[in-house]
């Protein structure tokens, strides 16, 4: 596991195209920030505040656990390597 994995997995990609084909870039408008800051927590790299999976979450009209979610596996392996 790469140092950089989060045990935090979300759905934004599949919401995203599930919402007309939705770019990165437009949702990054929506909420304020970069489209890197998108791609960054759609790939795990980069854990939202609250704040921001508020915002995502508003959205697309989901609460934050229709969207975020912990990684049972990730999560006890790194839990484990303490």
């Amino acid at each position: 596991m790469s140092k950089k994995e989060s045990y935090i997995k979300n759905r934004i990609r599949e919401l995203r195209f599930m919402h007309d084909e939705m770019s990165q870039a437009q949702l990054s408008d929506l909420v304020g920030v970069s489209r890197q800051t998108i791609v960054a927590v759609e790939k795990g790299n980069y854990t939202p505040s609250l704040d921001l999976a508020f915002k995502i979450a508003e959205v697309f009209d989901l609460t934050i656990e229709e969207i975020f979610f912990k990684d049972e596996e990730t999560y006890y392996n790194k839990s484990s390597n303490k």
